[in-house]
């Protein structure tokens, strides 16, 4: 990765709905403009992913989405309006902050959920997008839940499974985990959300990384990664069933590259697939030792290969 570097500039923008979200830019100011989105939704960025782009080459955009990381209110309290948190508050938030700093059209980035995300704000807006790099694509379609959320990758990992189940006799995990978060009791709501948030963490590595687990069982992040991420999938994004696929067609025009872990658990590489089927614009890269996470070697290697290859 690109060596450490601190932003020269941040803040929090007002975005409305009584929401400020946290922005910093990094790298060269009169670098091509990049934004990164990050996971989740709900994980929030960090220092490491300013390292993903050549800082004298890239103008480096990171913000918090809505809720977590520094973007106030926090969603670990109980009482933040989850309402006024969506998919497309979101892509009005990005198309505030581009205004805010002055880009006219930028680079976008995003895995995971962040894929959704730019996908989202591509398709809405595919004038401001000068290239996509996505990793480990996930639209939000019922399968995809199902898979994750409803028994299939508990097939492979079924001694972790078996500690989000249980809080989910009926089966229901999406919904039931909807109440138990909604519950103002925390000796209710902050179980739910560390068996949510370990559930991740413990299977978006090939090989499972304690420290990492340790982080998504942190009370405090664990319990504002799990109310929004519940709390979207509820709403399967505020998306039409297939709408992202549906829709590729608006990306014509648009480079792209798609970066896939063989063995990613948490969004199997089918969607990945399937995207790059829709959108011939793009190039799709399937790792084939990896799993999810961006910072597995593999994935790394491919991302910052594709970040170079689109630098001015």
């Amino acid at each position: 990765m690109y060596p450490e570097i601190e932003p020269y500039d941040q803040g929090l923008l007002d975005v409305g709905d009584g929401n400020r979200v946290y922005w910093e830019v990094c790298g060269n100011p009169y670098g091509k403009p990049v934004v990164f989105l990050h996971g989740g939704p709900g994980g929030g960025s960090s220092r490491a992913h300013r390292r993903l782009f050549d800082p004298a080459a890239y103008r480096i955009v990171l913000f918090d989405q809505r809720g977590c990381g520094r973007s106030t209110p926090h969603a670990s309290d109980p009482g933040v309006d989850m309402s006024v948190n969506t998919t497309w508050h979101l892509v009005a938030d990005m198309e505030r902050l581009r205004e805010h700093l002055g880009v006219d059209r930028w680079q976008v980035f995003g895995g995971s959920w962040g894929s959704t995300l730019a996908l989202a704000y591509a398709e809405s807006h595919p004038d401001r997008v000068a290239e996509l790099v996505l990793r480990g694509v996930f639209t939000v379609r019922q399968r995809e839940l199902d898979w994750f959320y409803g028994g299939g990758a508990g097939t492979l990992f079924p001694e972790l499974w078996e500690r989000v189940a249980a809080l989910a006799p009926d089966g229901d995990v999406i919904g039931t985990y909807a109440r138990l978060l909604a519950d103002p009791d925390p000796a209710v709501h902050e179980p739910a959300a560390v068996a949510w948030s370990v559930w991740e963490g413990s299977t978006v590595t090939l090989l499972e990384r304690p420290e990492l687990v340790a982080a998504f069982a942190e009370p405090r992040y664990a319990l504002a990664f799990a109310r929004i991420e519940n709390h979207y999938f509820v709403h399967r994004g505020w998306l039409e069933e297939g709408q992202l696929l549906r829709d590729a067609g608006k990306l014509a025009g648009i480079p792209g590259v798609i970066v896939q872990g063989r063995y990613d658990v948490a969004t199997p590489a089918m969607t990945a697939w399937e995207l790059h089927r829709a959108w011939p614009d793009s190039e799709l890269v399937v790792v084939p030792d990896a799993g999810h996470a961006y910072d597995e070697p593999g994935i790394l290697r491919a991302l910052l290969a594709a970040t170079d290859r689109f630098r001015p």
